[in-house]
This record gives C-alpha cells, structure tokens and sequence, in this order.
C-alpha cells in the first residue's frame, strides 16, 4: 500500500505535498520526526504542508522517518477527525502532528501500522470521525480529541478483510468494523466485529 497519495477524508485547515525527494533548496521551517532519528533522510518521507493562509503560520517541511521498505507498508499523508492535525505514514511508522504547532507530535506505538482507514460520519451520525490504525493483532482509533480506543486482540497472525458498516440493532444503528483475524486455539481465521463507539466487540 505505497501509494503515497494524500488522502483527505476529513476537512483539514492545510495543505501538503509529498515531495520526490529533499528539494535542494530548504524551506526556512524543518521539521524531522521522530527527533531523535539517525540517518532520518534515507527514504524517508518528505511533506510540504501548508497552514491555511489566514492562520498566520509558515509553510514548513515535514521529514518523517522510514519504518520498513516492505511494499505492504503504507506510506501516504491523512487528513484527521481534528482539522488541525495530519497523520503522516512512512513505510508503517505513523506520526500525527499539530500543524499549527508543528513540534507537537505524536509517535504511534503501532510499529508497524499494516493499514489506515477512516470513518468520516455524515448527519452527526455517532461516532463523530475516527481514524484507525491497523496493526497486527488489534485496531488503534484516534478521534478529534486523540486517541479514543484500541481493540483487544483481533488476531494471532494479522487482521483481513476489514470494512466499516452499518448494523441494525434493536436499540437502533450502530457502526461497525467487520474483519477476519487468525484464532491460535480453533487453528482457523474467524470473524469480529467492533463497536466504532467503543471500541469493544460485538
């Protein structure tokens, strides 16, 4: 999942490109994350991102670290339920940043992230927005506020055939992600079902 596109499920208050490379020449505002990178520019992901213009912020170049060069790996650039944020993913290392405050960030434990999906309501359908990040075993849900929840364990050996729906219940509608995770006891992959929100299987 390397398509290295930016992906704008959710209305965001900035503007990125992702970059073929280091353009040679820097913009005054650089950013790598994370800080403490050693050899950080070695395919890393190169942003250019752009606060809206009435914000009173400067463009800034954003480097974000590689994680693996394993093609599965997705690297791209996400809008987030909070306008002000981004979520950059280089190579299944995933980081969320304040554009606005760009020395805010945060690192995601996930390491690798297997895959980014996103849940943008229409008619203030509950919850308000999420973005999930997919890792081996289990889901980590980050709202408007942050991180809102993340599943118990899905899977022994990856999680497959991940959608977003919705189900009728007999207290109404609810949403739902639906998948397919390996169970090490009964040796076979079996479905689930989460709650968006809660988090909690259903």
């Amino acid at each position: 999942m390397t398509d290295r596109a930016v992906h704008e499920s959710f209305e965001h208050s900035w503007t990125a490109e992702i970059l073929p490379g280091r353009p040679l020449i820097l913009p005054r505002r650089q950013y790598v994350y994370p800080n403490a990178a050693e050899e950080v520019e070695r395919g890393a992901l190169e942003v250019m991102v752009r606060p809206r213009a009435d914000s009173g912020h400067e463009p800034f170049l954003a480097t974000f670290a590689l994680g693996f060069r394993d093609p599965l790996a997705p690297t791209g650039v996400w809008a987030m339920p909070n306008p002000e944020w981004l979520c950059a993913v280089s190579g299944g290392y995933a980081y969320c940043v304040h554009v606005m405050e760009p020395e805010r960030f945060v690192f995601l434990r996930y390491r690798p992230v297997l895959q980014v999906l996103t849940y943008a309501p229409e008619n203030g359908a509950a919850p308000e927005g999420l973005i999930l990040f997919v890792g081996h075993y289990s889901v980590l849900a980050w709202g408007r506020d942050g991180e809102a929840w993340e599943s118990d364990r899905l899977s022994w050996e990856g999680v497959t055939e991940l959608k977003i729906e919705a189900e009728s219940t007999d207290a109404g509608t609810r949403n739902v992600l639906r998948g397919m995770g390996w169970d090490l006891i009964q040796d076979r992959e079996i479905p689930f079902t989460v709650d968006l929100a809660t988090g909690q299987r259903v």
